[in-house]
């Protein structure tokens, strides 16, 4: 008997506006672990494929950099936070930051570690905001501040530029601070802005940093890049104890290797960061709905009575950030054309009418 058909249980032509994460892999990618599927390669990292995986992340964040592939962005986040931190030390970061809002406690729970919350404005810390948490240095009785951590892009859909990161890095560091940057969506922020990775990173002063991979088209891994060897101890350990060493890590590594040994990162985050452009501009107009956040990537935040969005969300999945509110988030990915942006926007209208 051949091989058994595989049932394809979906429409393909199905486009949603819930997340980058609900895409599928990019052509490029898969080809990849195509590629370097044949034979036997070492287990657990010690393949070729992760071995040249170095050279990669190098080109893109400088010579001091290395890269830890792991199974999912929260393991990214715990693994470098808990490698740059003591157990008595605590992590500064956003009030909308995604490891204190959507990672289900794993920072704290698994990881150990005591976050200190700022509300911000529109999900950027500053050297001020930083400022709220960054106190009570040799007081027995508070969790001693040892890093801050952004997101760029944030939880909110804006940017940090080169400078603002910079900032934040001096500032930190000048407190004795490290910094930590989710970079779920860096290839978003990159592509925005027009400038080098390692402009919002390595050249900014960040210390460690969580690259993804799987929103801007890998089937899945992200990254611990370790950018100041001084910054983070015994991530060799950490990953395998918090259990994301990967056996056969060639095919997370070749995946990688496709997304940035060229341009398709840029290619896939500047279709993104496009389309949730036009989205904005075709929803902007139409009476009954407000864009309350700037456009800066591939993240459309919108707020439209709840009726029209229940009736919107029977046609096109996506999630309502603010119950409160009625505000709601629509995501683009590196996939969406034209064509499904136009029918979004045809469809909000429809149901505002």
């Amino acid at each position: 008997m051949g091989p058994h058909p595989v049932t394809v249980r979906h429409d393909p032509a199905l486009k949603a506006f819930a997340s980058d994460n609900y895409a599928g892999v990019h052509p490029e990618i898969l080809a990849a672990i195509a590629e370097a599927n044949g034979g036997h390669q070492i287990a657990y990292g010690d393949d070729v494929y992760t071995e040249a995986l170095q050279d990669v992340f190098r080109r893109h964040f400088g010579e001091r950099a290395h890269a830890w592939p792991v199974f999912n962005g929260t393991a990214a986040n715990v693994v470098s936070l808990r490698a740059m931190t003591a157990h008595w030390e605590a992590v500064i970061c956003a009030e909308t930051a995604h490891i204190h809002t959507d990672e289900g406690g794993a920072p704290e729970v698994t990881g150990g570690i005591k976050l200190l919350t700022v509300p911000t404005p529109d999900g950027k810390l500053t050297p001020e905001l930083i400022d709220r948490q960054a106190w009570g240095f040799g007081d027995v009785h508070r969790a001693q501040p040892r890093v801050v951590s952004i997101s760029n892009t944030t939880e909110l859909g804006t940017v940090y530029t080169p400078e603002e990161v910079a900032a934040i890095c001096t500032h930190a560091h000048g407190l004795g601070l490290l910094v930590h940057l989710d970079g779920s969506r860096l290839t978003n922020a990159a592509a925005a802005l027009d400038v080098p990775m390692r402009a919002l990173t390595t050249d900014a002063g960040v210390d460690v940093l969580s690259f993804g991979g799987t929103k801007i088209g890998m089937l899945y891994g992200e990254a611990v890049v370790v950018l100041n060897p001084e910054a983070a101890t015994g991530v060799d350990y950490l990953r395998k104890t918090f259990m994301q060493l990967s056996s056969k890590m060639r095919f997370v590594s070749a995946q990688f290797e496709a997304l940035l040994s060229g341009d398709l990162w840029l290619r896939n985050a500047r279709r993104a960061n496009a389309m949730g452009r036009r989205l904005a501009e075709a929803v902007s107009g139409l009476p009954g709905v407000e864009v309350p956040r700037p456009v800066q990537a591939n993240a459309v935040f919108a707020i439209l009575p709840r009726d029209v969005t229940e009736r919107l969300q029977k046609r096109f999945r996506f999630y309502t950030w603010n119950e409160a509110t009625g505000e709601v988030r629509w995501m683009c990915a590196f996939d969406t054309t034209e064509e499904d942006v136009d029918a979004f926007a045809a469809a909000v209208a429809e149901e505002l009418a």
